[in-house]
């Protein structure tokens, strides 16, 4: 079993004393989407944070600096990216769910769990 970073080892990651503080659920479960596919071995911790600190300087570049209140979407962009250079989806693909999920969004009452058509939870 490969070795888990801790999460005062990630870099910029949003937290107070108990760990990682997220805003919405959207966050957390990239989170943990990021953390399972590290366990499954399809990235590397240094593979991450470069791939997280190269979407950070890109952000900042075109004037959207890291003040900690969008974090999560640079580690969503960082995670699609490196997904799609890995070979776990491609960019088509990305799209579809995307749309899906928006569509999805939309068409749920509010305080309703959103569900994709066919399937059950995310």
């Amino acid at each position: 079993m490969k070795e888990r970073a801790a999460p005062s080892e990630l870099p910029g990651i949003p937290r107070d004393a108990d760990g990682p503080v997220f805003r919405a659920p959207w966050e957390a479960q990239a989170f943990g989407l990021a953390l399972a596919l590290h366990d499954r071995g399809c990235f590397t911790w240094r593979e991450w944070t470069e791939a997280l600190a190269a979407e950070i300087k890109a952000a900042a570049a075109r004037g959207t600096p890291d003040d900690g209140t969008r974090y999560y979407e640079f580690w969503l962009a960082a995670l699609e990216k490196l997904a799609t250079a890995k070979g776990l989806t491609d960019a088509v693909e990305l799209l579809q769910r995307k749309d899906a999920w928006d569509a999805a969004a939309r068409a749920t009452p509010h305080g309703k769990p959103i569900e994709l058509p066919g399937r059950r939870g995310p």
